[in-house]
């Protein structure tokens, strides 16, 4: 029988493995009946064939941890919806932990759990052997259990999702290689393959490990690699086939039930990556050959959980290489290089787990044109400049695995390929005793060490307070006393410029964008929904110009939010500057004394209020100042062009001196916004949160009739309320620890979790910020009247709860 290829399609699905299975089904569920899929081979023949199947949900996002809800939901009724066997067993997952520190990690993360809604027992060893009889527990100090959490056959899983896309009217072609992408003028018009041209203007690739490769071709960065990992398949010894799955992190193994035998696998610390010239040709249903040597270290390691696997035949020690990332997520989502394609790949060996919510998002993505929640943890525009370079992304990806199962420590920071992008002021900063952390390439001081009194700038790990604690206090109490420079040269910086840059501006921003020149304006950038996608500083440099500073790790989403949404009948350009420029904060109440020593500019509160950008000079070097804060003191940005960076720094420093200037890094910014009630996106603010949900209201022009995106959203909002707010909340226990998802109570009733948690030294207390929710609607009345506890690793803390922010909630100092 001769198989047609349609001419037209609505969208293309490149890869036939669960994951581009699961994405046509749910297009095909969206009305999608014209979704074409093409596999090279066959359906689940590049990696999904041989993944191990283990499905766990708990995630440290509340957003990734529903995504895996949903796949357990699918599993459970994709048999009877379509009639083919996926061998889901809902049977529970256990965790172990063998020492203290673990069994403080579990115990947060069953907090953790708590907040997002999802079941998890602590179970004593005796409990967790009754559960699992196979093992010892001799070590152990507890356990947890997620009685939700189970196992599945991933090729079964796969053919009956491939069965409902085609219930569906999907179209899915095996034996069907895509040999090319026809593009014209930015534009994607068709999918070239052996048996023809398929005309359409969305594709969605899924083709795991080969996604690199291929995206690259088209210009569109996929930072994944492939790495060898191994697990053994056991002879049957009656192993009863309810038995949890089992992870046991301090022995770097996993364990699943198989037809009365075991599955056995890990994660060890020297892994083997794979494939560093290319993917060898016709390479499809294959194994690569079992390391026995390799897989030794884990095997020892099992044979002390579990000794009857000694007296057990190994029916295959099953080699397979799988797809991994820099940072251990998967990478989901419309790629910011090319409008329409999409990309859904480097699932981390959990992509058994994620494949049934992530093809929900992805296929929603593309029908819709926006995810159904937030998913920046997978999002593809996280990454940047460095992940371009694949031996960088190699190398980093290769200590994301070693760590898999290592402790999840807070603040962790990662040590391989490093320096990558430095500061001119990184060899000064270090030979003062920076400890430097990074992200997105970028090397940036988190805190000073006192050299004199023989620190080490290095950090020690913990999830009690951390050997910096220290430092940052001397840091913040500058900051708030005398002055200090923050080297934040890795800010993202872009320019907006074109006759019409005002009007697109304003059209993408919710705050009042068109003021004089000088000005500088704080705003979000909204989507339709309301939902925070950007939180900026603008500053209006010229009638047709502004200069917009954002964080660092979001150089890549802001410029393509921003890029995306300036009207196509407007002429205005973004061009990224982040490398021409260097930014030192100048911050605290003696800032402006040191200012005024080394400019001959009026920097007074008259000449230069806050909220204003100018251009001084400084040793004879041109200085865009900005007067803006992230700490809640009087202070001064100063944006210089990288050549200069190092004078300009010198200048300030011999002048500083005497008024106690000193250098500080981001550990005490942090401690400062914590303070000041400052938010932070990716945490405390992002897409599934508004403005006005956030208490950010005042910086929405709604009292100007300007229509600006999100408009109408906040108009429904201030008229008919919302179901949360974002609210301060810092504990009665001064020695609370707060990192971040510690479950909120209101009046004895679990209403939110912490979004951002840390320690103010001004006021001696940890601080918290998180939503209070209720289906019935949230007033500020309603926070403010309720009696609030935190569950911290289980145990329930008394805490004050305010709306207000802690620290000078006046603006005095910061307008002085």
């Amino acid at each position: 029988m001769t198989r047609q290829l349609p001419k037209t399609a609505k969208a293309v699905v490149i890869g036939g493995g669960i994951i581009g299975c699961s994405t046509a089904y749910h297009l095909g569920k969206l009305g999608w009946t014209d979704t074409v899929l093409l596999e090279r081979k066959k359906l689940t023949s590049g990696t999904t064939f041989h993944a191990a199947g283990l499905v766990g949900q708990l995630r440290t996002s509340a957003n990734i941890t529903q995504l895996l809800g949903y796949s357990v939901d699918l599993y459970k009724r994709l048999e009877e919806e379509t009639g083919l066997g996926t061998g889901w067993k809902m049977n529970g997952g256990l965790r172990l932990a063998c020492n203290e520190e673990r069994w403080t990690e579990v115990r947060r993360q069953a907090t953790t759990a708590q907040s997002f809604g999802l079941e998890m027992q602590l179970l004593t060893p005796q409990e967790a052997f009754d559960l699992w009889p196979l093992m010892t527990t001799d070590d152990l100090v507890g356990a947890a259990f997620l009685p939700t959490d189970g196992q599945a056959n991933p090729s079964d899983i796969t053919q009956a999702l491939a069965k409902g896309a085609r219930m569906s009217g999907v179209s899915i072609f095996e034996d069907m290689e895509v040999l090319d992408l026809e593009i014209d003028k930015g534009r994607i018009r068709a999918v070239i393959t052996a048996e023809g041209r398929i005309e359409c203007e969305r594709v969605v690739v899924c083709a795991g490990q080969w996604t690199r490769a291929f995206a690259a071709r088209f210009g569109v960065n996929v930072p994944l690699v492939s790495v060898e990992h191994q697990y053994i398949i056991t002879e049957s010894f009656g192993v009863p086939s309810n038995l949890p799955t089992l992870r046991d992190p301090d022995r770097l193994t996993y364990y699943k039930e198989e037809v009365g035998g075991i599955v056995m696998g890990g994660y060890e610390p020297n892994p083997i990556a794979w494939a560093e010239k290319g993917i060898p040709e016709g390479f499809h249903y294959t194994l690569l050959d079992s390391n026995f040597d390799h897989f030794e270290q884990i095997m020892e390691q099992a044979l002390g959980r579990v000794p009857a696997l000694e007296n057990v035949g190994v029916k295959q020690l099953l080699n397979g290489p799988e797809s991994f990332t820099p940072d251990g997520n998967f990478i989901l989502g419309e790629a910011p290089e090319l409008k329409n394609f999409f990309v859904g790949a480097g699932f981390n060996a959990f992509g058994i787990a994620s494949a049934g919510g992530a093809g929900m998002a992805l296929a929603e993505w593309v029908a819709k044109g926006e995810p159904p929640y937030d998913l920046w943890p997978v999002d593809i525009r996280r990454f940047g400049r460095p992940h371009f370079d694949t031996d960088w992304v190699r190398t980093r990806t290769l200590e994301a695995y070693g760590k898999h199962y290592t402790m999840a420590w807070p603040f962790e920071e990662q040590s391989s390929g490093r320096p990558c992008r430095k500061s001119p002021l990184y060899d000064r900063l270090k030979a003062q005793g920076a400890c430097f952390g990074e992200k997105l390439g970028w090397e940036r001081p988190n805190w000073f060490a006192d050299l004199f009194a023989n620190e080490e700038p290095k950090d020690v790990y913990s999830y009690t307070r951390q050997n910096w604690f220290d430092a940052v206090g001397r840091e913040h109490k500058a900051v708030r006393e005398a002055a200090v420079i923050f080297d934040q040269t890795s800010f993202a910086k872009f320019v907006l410029k074109g006759r019409d840059a005002e009007a697109a501006l304003s059209w993408i921003a919710s705050n009042d964008v068109a003021r004089p020149v000088g000005s500088l304006v704080y705003t979000q950038m909204l989507n339709d929904k309301g939902g925070i996608e950007c939180d900026v500083t603008v500053a209006r440099i010229a009638e047709n110009e502004y200069y917009i500073v954002t964080g660092t790790g979001f150089a890549t989403h802001d410029f393509n939010w921003i890029a995306r949404n300036i009207p196509a009948e407007m002429h205005a350009e973004l061009v990224d500057v982040t490398s021409a420029y260097s930014v030192l904060s100048l911050m605290g109440p003696n800032s402006r004394a040191v200012l005024e020593k080394v400019t001959g500019s009026d920097v007074s509160n008259a000449a230069f209020p806050f909220g204003h950008v100018r251009t001084i000079g400084i040793a004879g070097c041109p200085v865009r100042a900005l007067r803006i804060t992230y700490v809640g003191e009087l202070g001064y940005e100063l944006h210089i062009p990288i050549e200069y960076a190092t004078t300009v720094y010198d200048a300030l420093m011999a002048a500083g001196g005497e008024l106690g200037l000193v250098n500080a890094g981001y550990r005490a910014i942090e401690s400062c916004r914590l303070e000041k009630g400052y938010r932070a996106w990716g945490s405390d603010i992002g897409p599934d949160h508004t403005p006005i949900e956030a208490g950010l209201g005042w910086a929405v022009k709604m009292r100007k009739n300007i229509p600006f995106r999100g408009r109408e959203a906040i108009e429904r909002q201030l008229s008919g309320g919302v179901k949360k707010r974002l609210a301060c909340f810092v504990p009665d226990d001064p020695d609370a620890v707060l990192f971040g998802r510690e479950t909120i109570y209101r009046d004895g009733k679990r209403v939110g979790w912490l979004s951002s948690g840390g320690f103010g030294y001004t006021l001696g207390k940890p601080i918290g910020y998180g939503y209070v929710r209720s289906p019935d609607g949230v007033t500020e009345d309603f926070v403010l009247s309720g009696t609030y506890e935190l569950d911290v690793a289980r145990e329930r803390i008394p805490c004050k709860v305010s709306l207000a922010p802690l620290y000078d909630p006046d603006m005095a100092r910061i307008k002085a």
